[in-house]
């Protein structure tokens, strides 16, 4: 009884081994995937690492000029350059503010790389959802083995008298076709993963409109800059055409041994002058223009025309407190900054949650057989509940690293709203400067032609020589100097007025008066 129990078993256990692979074949994975908190950066702010800031600087006192604030557009990273436009949306060679600042926000740099940073997030995010989503393959095996049973280590003394157990095995054939699923039914850790990454994409949503709104203002600046600079060269060319009449005049009154030759040479320095100032002021309008294409993505030359003229204008009627408050509603990098800290405290809770316990489903159907005729089909479900009960100190050091990220942004958020609001508070100050400024030096060049004209008939009498129109000259050209920086900084602190509050994508027209 003893020995056919034992021949009994020898007989199962080859059955077992040669039949090993079929019995694996079919069977799902049932080790459940360990979730772990996603990890985000230190620092919740943009990567680029681009700005866009306008600054009044003051000018000194001891000038001659009526200025008191010298305004200019800083614009650094990605912001100062951008790709091709021109082949996807022709150029007339006239260019108007609202297309400036519509090819700006299709083609610079900026608001570029923070709509593929856009969707990246969304890629990510998508990547987190489908750990909670069922996971779905099919294979189809078509195999041949065949198992030596000596090399694995196993030899048989057959107790039965006139047989032998083989020491190969095989070959024999199979055909598995089979469709497997994988479906997890709660893990918090992961769903948390999905929502911190979801927060991810609506921040990224509003730092790309933050992007188009800084967009906006550096174009708009570069445009203002455009114009300035082309007044100041009219303004010079007209300068050097009465500086031209001067002499003209002052060498017939010589001629006619009415004016002594100091008053010509007096006039002809002038001329020289004027001429030399009008070069300089044609090459700083030239670099302007070349720096307008490169954000916009035109042909970086001086090749075109800005068909717009930006004057002076009051702008909208708000108070600071209602400025204050639009801004905090409005400005959408403080929205990115807030849907960072959201984001942090979704990725805090999936580091808590990966203490808690996550259950799975895994299951699979199919037709095994040694031939599709003879398939038979076949088919499991398994379910997992993982608990986890230590994990050498990882939920641990999760929570540590998420909660330094979340204070992190906190801090972040919290400097964010004081910059906003000194955003305001500055924008207000330098328009009140500017427009005072700009009153100053529209009078300013009312007296100062008024006395040109006055010295220019003592002159044409004979009564004096020429250097007190000289002097009124250079004073009406420094007067209307004055005046077009005026103008130019009230429109560039309505522009700066117009990004602290935000959404000056749509909002610009509404501070700019264009000609």
């Amino acid at each position: 009884m003893h020995t056919m129990i034992r021949n009994i078993g020898f007989i199962l256990l080859f059955t077992a081994i040669a039949t090993s692979a079929f019995s694996q074949i079919g069977s799902p994975v049932t080790t459940p995937q360990v979730s772990q908190a996603a990890q985000l950066p230190l620092s919740g702010r943009n990567q680029q690492n681009g700005s866009v800031t306008a600054i009044q600087t003051p000018v000194p006192g001891t000038t001659t000029s009526i200025n008191t604030i010298n305004p200019a557009i800083q614009i650094q990273g990605p912001y100062a350059g951008s790709t091709p436009s021109t082949a996807a949306l022709p150029f007339s060679g006239k260019l108007s503010l609202a297309e400036a600042i519509e090819r700006g926000l299709n083609y610079n740099l900026g608001p570029s790389g923070l709509n593929e940073m856009l969707r990246q997030a969304r890629g990510q995010s998508q990547v987190y959802r489908s750990a909670l989503l069922p996971n779905i393959s099919g294979n189809v095996t078509e195999a041949i083995q065949e198992t030596n049973l000596k090399a694995a280590g196993l030899r048989f003394n057959a107790p039965i008298p006139g047989f032998v157990f083989p020491t190969i095995v095989g070959p024999f054939a199979y055909t598995d076709f089979r469709v497997r699923l994988t479906q997890t039914v709660f893990d918090f850790t992961a769903l948390n993963n999905y929502r911190t990454a979801q927060e991810l994409v609506r921040s990224n949503e509003q730092s790309l409109q933050d992007g188009r709104d800084l967009t906006v203002l550096a174009v708009g600046g570069a445009y203002l800059q455009v114009i300035a600079a082309a007044a100041r060269v009219d303004a010079a060319r007209a300068q050097l055409d009465t500086a031209s009449a001067l002499l003209k005049q002052s060498t017939e009154q010589h001629s006619v041994g009415v004016a002594a030759q100091i008053d010509v040479n007096r006039s002809e320095v002038q001329v020289l002058t004027q001429r030399q100032r009008l070069v300089s002021l044609q090459n700083d309008l030239s670099k302007q223009k070349i720096n307008l294409a490169r954000l916009t993505g035109l042909p970086p030359n001086d090749q075109y025309e800005v068909s717009n003229e930006v004057s002076f204008s009051a702008p909208p009627p708000v108070t600071i407190d209602e400025a204050l408050t639009q801004a905090f509603a409005q400005r959408a990098d403080l929205k990115a900054a807030e849907l960072q800290v959201e984001a942090a405290e979704r990725s805090r809770s999936a580091a808590r949650n990966e203490r808690l316990p996550s259950l799975s489903v895994n299951g699979d159907y199919g037709a095994i057989g040694v031939n599709p005729a003879q398939a038979h089909s076949t088919f499991s479900v398994v379910g997992t509940l993982r608990v986890p009960i230590w994990q050498g100190g990882r939920a641990e050091a999760d929570m540590t690293q998420a909660e330094a990220v979340l204070a992190q942004r906190k801090s972040e958020l919290a400097d964010l709203r004081s910059r906003i609001e000194s955003d305001v508070r500055n924008a207000f100050l330098d328009l009140q400067a500017a427009a005072s400024q700009v009153a100053v030096a529209q009078r300013n060049l009312q007296v100062t032609e008024e006395t040109l004209g006055l010295t220019r008939q003592k002159f044409d009498a004979g009564v004096s020589d020429n250097v007190a129109v000289v002097q009124s000259q250079d004073a009406v050209a420094g007067a209307q100097l004055d005046y077009i920086n005026s103008v130019f900084a009230h429109n560039v602190a309505k522009l700066a007025l117009a990004r602290a509050l935000g959404h000056v994508t749509e909002s610009w027209p509404q501070f700019l008066t264009i000609k």
